[in-house]
């Protein structure tokens, strides 16, 4: 037996649930009061109840656990032990340590959150999902919680409203991290991945998520990737996959292929050795053969506008024209060979002085003069360790060299020099570009660098001169720009114009075309990797050629390896399994060799929120009436830097499936909302001069070097817009808050913040901190404050704790009939919940019911229904303190389902009104009253009035005449009673 399912033998006997039997099928009742046995959870270390269900619901029987998790749980249990000895039972705003477990286990156990396989169509959908998380070793920080949270919330709200919901959580499990863990240690990948995913199930569990654990899914998993390998099959039936000759990062000393994020300025991550670009046959998607569709429909997107703006730039379309620039020999006559470049402002083609050729480009070989040879081999040696990356990058300085020969340009017949130059990419639009420095950023510099002539070829509108000293991108009024000779005249024209004019004229004489152009590359779909899906292809040992595996052989599995490091070679490590790669064709018998490279992390990504809708499908990808009662996804939340490519990638699929009828929608995922970023505490840091001496920040700059001191928050205080020391207010001091990193130290593990405050709280505070798609900073001060709320609103229902801590079963409500101003102060919070709600401005939602708590306070009675309702507003946020006072308001089943509170307008009204107050029939005044309002109420209001009170203080009341609504007046005696009494 392992640790943990000992550790449980022992402890889940005192669960609450352990001695009670339950009798129906949906949901099992709670015990029809709380009992003693609630209180004995304490007893039982929180994080090793959790365990119960973390080890035993993935379906994994072997490499769940290692030995190193029963030294886990003896840590969790001495740090609770010294936990307690801080913080007493009694000093706990309230009991979150027995609710949260409690109401985890009963959720699991009743499988609370399934979506069955067969539901009521007729009832409207809402599939809910967050991006698929990669299960890193580090487990969660607070930063990832942020977006579940958010994603739970509506995913318990819309059950509430009645609507099915599809709230599911997996694993993207293959990936280059677990690899290289696996290099570095010797530990299969399998046993590291395996042991993440158990961490951060039982991380999620343990904040109360509402995922429907029965359709986990895992991309490593053969049944799962089985339908990754077959809609591979499917691309490449259609002519969508295809093999082709591309660089890629080869690092000689590590004898691999490298990532683009493996590479910096040149050299591998992982031991700094130099990484060159070499040519590899690999494995390519044709995704721009969907270009237009995937640019066109982004229109209809209920998407952030910068995401689709950012999608728009890295598809990248662009209308302009294919030149081409005749190459020269010695004595300045047209050769045989022809550099096209692809411009989108052929307009300016007068002021193209130079081209420029990619270092990789075919013809380059033919460019290069005898005298020029050698420099220019030593340039394409640099240029192969830049990634594409950084060639392009804009704020780097363009470096290049001269080929030794010269073009000639088609629109006015001068000889121009060819330079190779690593700016322009071999794999974008021809590989060569017309240069044309006076109206071109980066050319400008390049030309200003190598005295390379500038001609002004556009003026700006509405300016006399263009000759600025720097380049002019934009369009306006063409001019030098004349060649009679070769029949191309185009000044005094507008830039577009102007650029139909020469598109036509290129056409007419052979010199060129109109082109539609994009920056979007066709997909790498291969890597030269061992943990990632195998590729169903073999090649004929006689012939070489590719043959896919029928799709009743799939899944084609990933066989075991004891070494999955580098060949050294360039052959992935899967050639290391040679009697997995020797093999036959299926279908002519003849030898084979399999592929031995795979897919890329990427792959399984692209398609898991299909199998969602039908996990345990081993007959089709997903069933095409669950797809399309299911289908589009309604809310996918996610962070920013999954904007363009798994994005893009997954609509590029979705598209492929939709033309081959296995979905039914043009778009996979209906809205998509990325949360902010949730930074560290912020730092606070003092400036010290070479003597020790504290200078301000805001002199520190024209101080030269200083050194800088962290500075302790205690010892800071806010001053106007800035913080400055305590002790000394006159140093101001610099305040930032970084993103959350292993590197600066300011990861805040959400196990601690659990531990110390409770799942609701994190939940809460989460939601709190700002804006859900703002970044926002962490404080522990904050999630203070909402422990705090929590707490106020425990003892606000169930009332004070008793004289030892502990407290009384059952609620202080009461059954009376709530009073209008009670149903008028919830109803009011009911409308606001709701509309934060479903508008996703959860702070808001979570200030209306501070609100409400902070009036219910000054209540005497507390009605039962008015407090049912509240908590009901509670539950999506805060769901185990909800749940809680949901069964101690005496009801036995779970909330979940429970109809979520409507407003009613009755009592959503304005419905104050303007009284006119008389004195002796003279009016003096107004007073704001409710409708209804009475008698009494009206005077008391008029004599708190500072305007009124003037006429009635120590004046005799003789008689009141009032008209509700419409009157109130005051008639006075000659005696001198004091106001307000008749």
């Amino acid at each position: 037996m392992n640790a943990p399912a000992f550790i449980l033998t022992q402890m889940l006997p005192s669960s609450p649930f352990h001695h009670h039997k339950f009798h129906f099928s949906a949901q099992k009742p709670l015990p029809s009061k709380p009992s003693s046995a609630n209180r004995k959870i304490s007893s039982i270390p929180r994080r090793a109840c959790l365990y119960s269900f973390n080890f035993h619901s993935f379906g994994f029987k072997k490499c769940r656990v290692r030995s190193s998790e029963s030294e886990q749980v003896n840590q969790v249990e001495e740090r609770e032990q010294k936990q307690k000895q801080k913080q007493p039972v009694e000093k706990r705003a309230y009991p979150f340590h027995e609710i949260e477990p409690k109401w985890q286990r009963y959720w699991d156990d009743n499988h609370t959150f399934r979506t069955p396989d067969e539901i009521d169509t007729s009832k409207p959908k809402f599939y809910v999902l967050d991006m698929f998380p990669y299960p890193s070793g580090s487990g969660l920080h607070v930063g990832h919680p942020l977006g579940y949270t958010a994603t739970d919330i509506l995913a318990r709200f819309k059950r509430m409203q009645g609507y099915n919901v599809l709230h599911p959580m997996g694993w993207d499990a293959f990936g280059l991290p677990a690899e290289q863990y696996a290099i570095e240690t010797g530990t299969h990948p399998k046993i590291t991945t395996l042991r993440n995913i158990n961490r951060f199930r039982f991380q999620l569990k343990s904040l109360g998520f509402s995922y429907d654990w029965d359709r986990e899914i895992s991309t490593i998993e053969p049944e799962y990737y089985k339908w990754t390998q077959w809609i591979f099959l499917q691309l490449l039936k259609r002519g969508l996959a295809y093999q082709a000759e591309v660089p890629v990062n080869w690092c000689p000393a590590l004898g691999t292929v490298l990532a683009n994020e493996e590479v910096v300025d040149g050299v591998s991550e992982r031991g700094g050795h130099p990484v060159i670009r070499k040519p590899m046959r690999q494995w390519m998607l044709k995704i721009t053969a969907y270009a237009d569709r995937l640019l066109e429909d982004l229109d209809a997107l209920d998407w952030p506008e910068s995401v689709k703006e950012m999608q728009r730039n890295w598809i990248g379309r662009s209308e302009g024209a294919e030149m081409d620039f005749h190459v020269l020999d010695e004595d300045g006559k047209e050769r045989d060979i022809k550099i096209t470049v692809y411009t989108t402002r052929p307009d300016t083609i007068f002021g193209a002085t130079y081209l420029v050729v990619a270092p990789e480009h075919s013809l380059l070989s033919s460019l290069v003069s005898d005298a020029q040879s050698r420099s220019v081999e030593e340039y394409k040696d640099l240029a192969s360790r830049k990634s594409d990356l950084e060639r392009t990058e804009l704020q780097k300085e363009k470096i290049g060299v001269f080929s030794g020969c010269y073009a000639r340009n088609p629109a006015n017949g001068e000889s121009i020099p060819i330079w190779i130059a690593d700016y322009v990419l071999g794999n974008y639009g021809t590989g060569a570009i017309m240069s044309v420095p006076a109206h071109d950023t980066r050319d400008y510099e390049f030309a200003t660098k190598y005295d390379i002539p500038v001609r002004w070829v556009v003026k700006p509108d509405g300016e006399d001169s263009c000759y600025s000293g720097m380049a002019y991108a934009g369009e306006g009024t063409i001019l030098n720009s004349s060649n009679s000779t070769l029949g191309l005249d185009i000044n005094g024209f507008p830039s577009k114009v102007a650029a139909s004019k020469v598109i036509e004229w290129a056409e007419k004489t052979g010199n060129g075309k109109k082109k539609v152009n994009y920056k979007l590359r066709d997909w790498l779909f291969a890597r030269q990797r061992y943990w990632g899906e195998p590729i169903p292809v073999v090649f004929l040992e006689d012939t070489g050629e590719g043959v896919p595996l029928p799709e009743a052989d799939l899944p084609l599995k990933l066989p075991d390896l004891d070494d999955f490091t580098p060949t050294g070679t360039g052959d992935p490590p899967l050639s290391k399994a040679v009697s997995w790669v020797k093999t036959t064709d299926p279908s002519s018998g003849k030898p084979a060799r399999r592929e031995t490279s795979t897919m890329p992390q990427w792959a399984g990504s692209c398609w898991y929120y299909l199998r969602y809708m039908d996990p345990k499908n081993s007959e089709e990808l997903v069933n095409k009436t669950k797809e399309m009662y299911w289908s589009p996804v309604d809310v996918y939340v996610g962070g920013a830097e999954h904007a363009v490519l798994h994005l893009l990638y997954s609509r590029f699929w979705h598209k492929v499936l939709y033309d081959i009828g296995v979905v039914s929608t043009k778009e996979p995922f209906k809205c998509v909302i990325n949360q902010g970023i949730i930074l560290g505490e912020v730092q606070y840091m003092a400036c010290k001069d070479p003597d020790g001496n504290y200078v301000s920040a805001d002199s520190a700059d024209a101080l030269g070097e200083l050194h800088k001191e962290i500075i302790p928050e205690e010892k800071v205080m806010k001053s106007g817009d800035s913080f400055v020391l305590k002790d000394d207010h006159n140093i101001s001091l610099i305040a930032r808050a970084h993103k959350m990193s292993k590197s600066r130290g300011n990861v805040v593990n959400p196990d601690d913040v659990v531990f110390e405050y409770g799942a609701d709280s994190l939940r809460l505070y989460e939601m709190f901190m700002g804006p859900f798609r703002d970044s926002k900073t962490w404080s522990t001060s904050g999630i203070e404050g909402v422990y705090r709320f929590l707490g106020r609103t425990w003892r606000l229902i169930v009332g004070p704790p008793l004289p030892n801590g502990a407290f009384r079963d059952g609620t202080v409500t009461i059954d009376d009939e709530p009073t209008f101003k009670q149903l008028r102060t919830l109803h009011k919070c009911i409308a606001k919940v709701t509309e934060e709600i479903e508008g996703t401005r959860f702070n808001t939602g979570i200030s209306a019911m501070m609100e409400f708590t902070n009036a219910a306070y000054k209540w005497d009675k507390l009605p039962r229904s008015i407090m049912e309702a509240f908590v009901l507003l509670l539950s999506p946020y805060a769901p185990h303190i909800a749940e809680e006072l949901w069964f101690r308001l005496g009801h036995a089943n779970s909330l979940v389902y429970e109809p979520f509170p409507e407003a009613n307008p009755a009592y959503l009204k304005d419905t104050y009104i303007v009284l006119p107050v008389q004195i002796n029939g003279k009016t003096r005044g107004t007073i704001q009253v409710e409708e209804g309002c009475s008698e009494e109420d009206a005077f008391r209001l008029a004599s708190q009035d500072e305007k009124l009170s003037k006429h009635l203080d120590g004046k005799s009341i003789k008689k009141r005449i009032f008209v509700p609504g419409k009157i109130l007046n005051v008639i006075l005696g000659s005696q001198n009673v004091k106001a307000g009494v008749r």
